[in-house]
């Protein structure tokens, strides 16, 4: 069975004696020769078969501690021994040995409270980005609905100035038309005294042509013009003068009553009644054209032209 204790190693057979150096004998007149010798330093060779025995002796400990199936002892090296008996004792160079140890890392544990808080925030956040998210949404739709009746009642003004332009603009039409149009100036007459007869009812030719109905039959104007003139005139009892564009004025007699006295009047409306007002034998109007105002025309001939026939 082999000894736990460490083998003693020999002492090297080529290291040599140390023998002390004579120490003189003064003698006579050698002055400071009387003094003794220092003996002289041990070199650095007895040094290193120290470190030699060591390291053999802990090799031999280690070969121990391995047949038994032990560990192998941990051997400390002095600082002293040299770079390259360390490094091959120990594996390990100067460099590795300087550093310190590290020393195991702690395993984190999580915490549970930890944990707990971070869900939390978690969810709060998702809840808070689902609310916005439903807030957005219930805007955007708000706007939708808002955008959608803006778009109803557009659509409904719109349609309703295009019904009230329509209208205008067929009114328009109905007027330019009727302005460009001719009317006779009553209804439902009969013919009676015509252009240029003679009577003693006249002091000269007739001037112009006379249309019988009863009284309080509407006249109208014949065409679109401007009332220049309205009142009493003598024989022609109550008389209104209508001027047309083209300077040709008619007029119109023996009015029972007037409605339009002054202003601009369209082909078709009325501006008196008929009457038997001045000197006359029955309820009738007495129309005469004058162009530019001047003398009278026959207004028979005048209103065919414009395609009315009497």
């Amino acid at each position: 069975m082999a000894s736990m204790e460490p083998a003693v190693a020999e002492p090297a057979q080529d290291e040599p004696a140390v023998t002390p150096d004579p120490v003189p004998v003064p003698g006579p007149g050698d002055g400071d020769r009387g003094r003794h010798r220092l003996p002289k330093q041990r070199t650095v060779s007895r040094g290193s078969t120290v470190l030699g025995v060591a390291a053999m002796a802990a090799v031999g400990a280690g070969g121990v501690a391995a047949a038994q199936g032990k560990s192998p002892v941990p051997v400390s090296v002095p600082d002293l021994v040299p770079e390259g008996v360390k490094q091959a004792f120990t594996g390990e160079s100067a460099e590795q040995s300087a550093q310190p140890a590290a020393a195991d890392e702690p395993v984190a544990v999580a915490d549970p409270g930890e944990a707990l808080r971070n869900r939390i925030l978690a969810q709060v956040d998702q809840q808070k980005s689902a609310a916005e998210r439903a807030e957005l949404e219930k805007r955007a739709a708000a706007e939708a609905k808002e955008a959608a009746a803006r778009r109803v009642r557009e659509e409904a003004e719109a349609k309703r100035q295009a019904v009230a332009e329509a209208a205008r603009k067929a009114e328009a039409e109905r007027i330019a038309k009727l302005a460009r149009s001719y009317v006779k100036p009553v209804a439902s007459y009969t013919p009676s005294s015509h252009f240029g007869e003679v009577s003693s009812l006249w002091a000269t030719t007739h001037t112009g042509q006379d249309f019988a109905a009863p009284t309080g039959t509407p006249v109208t104007a014949v065409h679109s013009g401007t009332i220049t003139s309205a009142g009493w005139a003598g024989s022609y009892g109550y008389r209104i003068v209508l001027r047309l564009d083209d300077g040709t004025e008619l007029w119109f007699c023996h009015l029972s009553s007037m409605v339009r006295t002054s202003g601009q009047v369209t082909t078709g409306d009325v501006i008196g009644r008929v009457g038997a007002t001045g000197n006359v034998t029955g309820p009738h109007l007495h129309l005469e054209v004058r162009p530019d105002g001047g003398a009278p025309i026959d207004p028979v001939g005048w209103l065919a032209e414009r395609g009315l026939t009497v």
